[in-house]
């Protein structure tokens, strides 16, 4: 019997373990995209309501609905990218640094598709808590029409306490409003199928002879109501950004069993209910709940709303710590919130830079309304770009040929260009600002990548062998640098050259320690890199050895604790007795840098800006020593 129960309980173990990862999943992954049916069927009426709405346009319109939910969320998202992982990491950079690996001519295309991907995520980062908090605290506006000119206040009011608390770290928020979400699934479902029973013939949508129908007859209108329709899928590049946290079958299950049928019954709910009752299509999600329940909605509402805006500022934080590990940002100061879970980080600087974008967009549209037409832009384009990585995926990783993996994604393609075209017709009524947000993150990204590609060239003209180097130096001469006990540890990014500090050390100092490491930090295109890779030591003479340490692009990059794994190699470091010297370099603006001149000056004040190695790199700040240089570029 023992023999028989340690597998049952080694199952239900896992059954437990799944479970809990999938409702976890619900909160995090999950919360965008369960919002969208406060405005997504509102926002699609509009286009068509000037001359009255017919029934067969409502079925049209839910049968779009739920088509875009079944084709982009849970066959491209849940069923295929959920397999495109990078060593169980999602996201555009995470799927980017995995195709760098193998790409061949393909590489600057590969970077600017990966950068634009990343900058319209970011410019959704900034538009969904706006969106999603205001549309939740118009519910108020049901209650008592009183209430209507303090729903920008109230607004502002959370999402400054929002922005105020991460600090804290995104496991205070998510444990306390976590269990809300699925509270939230489940009413959002349950007020749906209630309201099923007001026209059985929304049934009908299910047929996707209506989506297409509606589309045909309406023509260009029905264009600008796709805008709209792809409100709801608004969220699923957040899902596929997530799957580090969860892995991909809690994910899975949690959409197949809950937030996938809460949300078709939602809509479901919402068409019928619009078909009984035209007059309700101001706001069919709120006036579905009766008059007694309608506060408790709205405040459920405005907490899911909360989760939804700290899955996207999370995830803003996760993009962001990959970037700057890839070498497309400069270095910024990253926090952990948490000693259990290396995912939950805190970035200041982008906080506060979210905080002040997120306001302006609250103070300047002031609606909902008016913040739904500069919505998809930036989804869609995420997703477009996605697709299109997607492919260079299947032909590199899976091994698929190019004629397959168009065929497989051309369709997928095609409909994700239509719902792109459909949203730039909105560029002029408030579209234009993702995509100015975007155009911003694409350059300041594209001007790091080549200022530090110019800025490496340039410093290798002048630089000096490192073999060549330690022979001159190790001569017997008069002029021999004094040697001076201790242990000295020069950073660098090419270990082949001679440190700049080095240099500057024994030019100004003329002075060498008896021990010198030269040590060069790298970022691996994989998330992590195991213990056992994590460092590696050459000896090039008696008082020299090479040392180099290798972090993945979702790590910390702790070089006080990662030489503690050099002890295998019979190295002991005795932080007290190590100095770790650093080159400060002053950049200098060249017009023949090979950048346009305001280029130039942008890269020199993203220098400026980053963070100190000292603090990025967690060495001991009382035995650090900076030696200066000029660079002209």
């Amino acid at each position: 019997m023992s023999q028989l129960s340690a597998p049952a309980a080694h199952g239900s173990e896992n059954t437990r373990r799944l479970i809990a990862l999938a409702l976890g999943s619900i909160g995090v992954v999950y919360g965008d995209i369960g919002t969208s049916p406060l405005y997504a069927f509102r926002e699609a009426l509009r286009p068509v309501s000037h001359d009255g709405v017919t029934d067969v346009e409502i079925i049209g319109l839910i049968s779009l609905m739920i088509w875009s939910l079944t084709i982009i969320v849970t066959i491209k998202y849940v069923l295929f990218l959920l397999r495109a992982d990078n060593q169980g990491e999602g996201g555009t950079l995470s799927l980017l640094a995995l195709l760098m690996k193998t790409a061949n001519g393909h590489t600057a295309i590969l970077f600017f598709m990966g950068i634009a991907g990343a900058a319209l995520f970011i410019g959704d980062a900034m538009i969904t808590p706006a969106l999603s908090v205001l549309s939740a605290v118009e519910g108020l506006k049901l209650v008592t029409p009183a209430l209507s000119e303090y729903v920008v206040p109230i607004a502002v009011v959370i999402l400054l306490l929002l922005f105020t608390v991460q600090s804290k770290g995104t496991g205070a928020v998510s444990n306390f409003f976590g269990p809300i979400t699925l509270v939230w699934f489940l009413v959002m479902g349950a007020i749906g199928l209630v309201h099923i029973a007001d026209d059985l013939s929304i049934f009908k949508a299910f047929n996707p002879f209506y989506a297409v129908t509606f589309l045909l007859n309406e023509g260009y209108v029905g264009i600008v109501v796709l805008g709209a329709v792809f409100l709801t899928v608004t969220g699923a590049e957040a899902l596929y950004a997530d799957l580090g946290h969860f892995g991909r079958r809690p994910i899975q299950w949690a959409w197949f069993t809950i937030v996938f049928p809460a949300l078709t019954l939602n809509y479901l709910g919402q068409g019928a209910f619009v078909l009984e009752n035209p007059e309700a299509m101001s706001d069919p999600f709120f006036l579905m709940f009766p008059k007694w329940a309608l506060l408790p909605a709205v405040i459920l509402a405005t907490a899911a709303t909360i989760i939804a805006s700290q899955a996207v500022i999370t995830g803003a934080f996760s993009l962001t710590r990959q970037a700057i590990h890839l070498g497309f940002l400069p270095r910024m100061a990253i926090f952990h919130t948490s000693e259990t879970h290396t995912g939950q980080i805190y970035l200041p600087n982008v906080n506060t830079l979210l905080m002040f974008g997120v306001m302006a967009l609250v103070f300047v549209f002031g609606s909902s309304e008016a913040l739904a037409t500069a919505y998809g832009i930036s989804v869609t384009g995420a997703m477009v770009v996605t697709t299109v990585l997607s492919f260079e995926f299947l032909r590199m990783r899976w091994n698929w040929s190019g004629w397959w993996a168009a065929g497989a994604l051309l369709p997928l393609f095609l409909l994700e260009f239509v719902f792109l075209g459909a949203n730039m017709l909105k560029v002029h009524d408030g579209g234009y600002v993702p995509i100015l947000i975007a155009a911003t993150f694409i350059i300041i990204m594209w001007t790091w990548k080549r200022g530090t590609e110019i800025l490496h060239a340039k410093t290798r003209h002048i630089d000096i062998p490192l073999a060549s180097f330690i022979k001159s130096i190790e001569r017997k001469s008069e002029h021999a640098p004094v040697a001076v006990p201790g242990t000295a540890i020069f950073l660098t990014s090419d270990p082949d050259s001679t440190p700049a500090a080095l240099l500057h050390n024994i030019k100004h100092n003329h002075v060498l320690h008896q021990q010198n490491f030269v040590l060069t930090i790298r970022t691996a295109n994989t998330p992590k890199v195991p213990k056992e890779e994590r460092v590696s030591v050459r000896p090039l003479s008696d008082r020299f050895t090479l040392l180099e340490m290798k972090f993945g692009f979702m790590e910390t990059q702790n070089v006080s604790q990662a030489l503690g794994l050099f002890r295998k190699s019979g190295l002991k470091f005795d932080i007290m007795s190590t100095s770790f010297y650093l080159g400060r370099r002053k950049l200098v603006p060249d017009a023949q840098s090979g950048m346009p001149h305001w280029q130039d000056r942008l890269f020199i004040a993203l220098a400026n800006a980053a963070i100190d190695p000292s603090d990025y790199f967690r060495l001991p700040t009382n035995r650090v020593v900076e030696l200066g240089s000029h660079v002209i570029i």
